[in-house]
């Protein structure tokens, strides 16, 4: 027992030398969906607070994101919501992918797969509450209607 937790020991140290990489990519302001969109300060705040971390260029990585492995287990789910809808780019999408992302925001909040479970425990401010949900569905569904409209046209 005592050299099975000598080598977990020894292999926990060892993987501390393998940090993740957290440089966030450069700010890029004319492309941010809160930006381009004029989103109102208060929902403004509700976003960043929520879905930033994961979902932009302006993560914010907390204390454990320096400890391996846990470190890399954040690094993924930074790289996977960057991937799947990132804020920081938004303005890149064309129209009709712009839709189709606001579209998959309100279904996720409504089905409360978003923010991720596992986000809360070191982030209890990001926990949405049933007002602030149905803030966003509203605005992420306002907005939907009007990129849709300018698709249009």
């Amino acid at each position: 027992m005592k050299k099975i937790l000598v080598v977990l020991l020894v292999a926990f140290i060892i993987i501390q030398f393998f940090p993740i990489d957290k440089t966030n990519p450069a700010p890029t302001p004319g492309m941010d969906f809160l930006r381009i969109k004029k989103t109102p300060e208060p929902i403004a705040k509700i976003i960043r607070t929520s879905c930033y971390d994961c979902h932009s260029n302006e993560t914010q990585y907390p204390w454990y994101s320096s400890i391996s492995p846990a470190s890399w287990f954040v690094k993924n789910h930074i790289d996977e919501g960057r991937k799947q809808l990132n804020f920081s780019t938004f303005a890149v999408y064309e129209s009709k992918i712009q839709s189709h992302k606001l579209e998959e925001c309100i279904e996720m909040i409504e089905k409360e797969e978003m923010p991720l479970e596992s986000y809360y425990v070191g982030h209890q401010d990001a926990k949405l509450t049933a007002e602030q949900r149905k803030q966003l569905v509203e605005y992420f569904k306002k907005v939907k209607e009007e990129t849709d409209r300018k698709m249009v046209f």
